[in-house]
């Protein structure tokens, strides 16, 4: 398992993409920075941003960062409403309750 692990993380890291920044030096994305901004440009219905951040890293790192955003999300929520992290995700997508 822990193999399978490396790999992926391998994988990720590979994943990342270099920038340039204005003063011409490169830069890269971290994949949990993309994931935030590629989610923020969703909710702000912005095209353009999305198009951006989705060449900051691969689209696997990305999946994976906007998957682990909507876990951290959730269980934010779910602290916070008091209700439990499978209540919260069915009431976000409009379910009904399980």
């Amino acid at each position: 398992m822990f193999d399978r692990i490396r790999t992926s993380v391998g994988r990720l890291v590979k994943s990342l993409r270099l920038e340039e920044t204005a003063g011409g030096e490169k830069r890269t994305h971290n994949l949990f920075e993309a994931a935030s901004e590629y989610v923020a440009a969703c909710a702000e219905d912005d095209r353009d941003r999305m198009d951006e951040v989705s060449t900051w890293v691969s689209p696997e790192a990305l999946s994976f960062g906007v998957s682990e955003l909507a876990c951290r999300a959730v269980i934010a929520l779910a602290r916070e409403r008091d209700e439990s992290p499978r209540a919260v995700a069915r009431t976000l997508l409009g379910l009904p309750a399980a």
